[in-house]
Formats: structure tokens, C-alpha cells, sequence
């Protein structure tokens, strides 16, 4: 940002500075908050991942959910865009297809809050290689 020149230049200052902070903050203790990742090629921008990625911030704040809220490259479902990863602390990571912000809602509350599963799960075709493991 260039030079503050009103009181908004500098709140939007000191909101992207709380916004910085808080995501450093968050990133140290990670495993123990909810993780969404949200698909951000150009295609999944083309489908609406943007708004999608916005939606689900805001409402994991308003409705007090400790979240970290990232961005992420192609994930390789385009058929299924946009698609959002979710990875609620001690359980395997879940993507999540067709994802609007009806759909978001729905899986803050029922999977994220309540643990329910939702339609619109893209199965999962790999598997982590554990090396330390012989």
C-alpha cells in the first residue's frame, strides 16, 4: 500500500496487517484447527472458487470456527470445480466437489460442526507414502 492518506487507508492497513498476523498465528498450531483449502487455478476461478474462498472465511469467523482458510493450486478435479479440501484436526483430509456457497454452508454445518459426511465427496485415487515406515 502506498502512502495513508485517510482514515480508511489506514484501517484497511491495520486490517490486512490483523489479517497477516492471524493467519501466522494460526499456522503455528494448525493441526489442531479446522484446514480448508481452496482450489485457486484458472479454471477454479472460472467456476466461482473465488467467492466460494470467501464465503467460507467469513462465515468459519462469524460463526467462531478456528480455521485456516488457504488457497491452493489445481487439484486435479476440474470436472468438479470449485473444489475445497477439509481437514478437520486428527482425521483425513476430505475434497469436496461443486462447492457454491449453498453447498459451503451445508458442509460447515453438518460436516465441519457436526461431523456428518455430505454429498459431494470426490474419492480419493492416491495414497500418502509413509517413508518412515520400513
Amino acid at each position: 500500500m502506498g502512502k495513508v492518506k485517510t482514515l480508511d487507508d489506514l484501517r484497511k492497513l491495520r486490517d490486512e496487517l490483523k489479517n497477516q498476523t492471524s493467519l501466522r498465528d494460526k499456522s503455528e498450531h494448525s493441526e489442531s484447527l479446522v484446514q480448508v483449502k481452496v482450489a485457486m487455478a484458472t479454471c477454479c476461478i472460472a467456476s466461482g472458487s473465488r467467492e466460494t474462498m470467501n464465503y467460507l472465511a467469513d462465515e468459519l469467523d462469524k460463526r467462531n470456527i478456528e480455521a485456516v482458510v488457504t488457497q491452493t493450486g489445481c487439484m486435479g478435479y476440474c470436472y468438479a470445480e470449485p473444489t475445497v479440501e477439509i481437514t478437520l484436526p486428527g482425521k483425513e483430509p476430505i475434497v469436496f466437489g461443486y462447492v457454491d456457497e449453498k453447498k459451503a454452508d451445508e458442509i460447515i454445518e453438518k460436516y465441519i460442526k457436526g461431523g456428518e459426511l455430505v454429498e459431494g465427496i470426490i474419492p480419493m485415487n492416491y495414497q500418502n507414502i509413509d517413508i518412515d515406515k520400513k
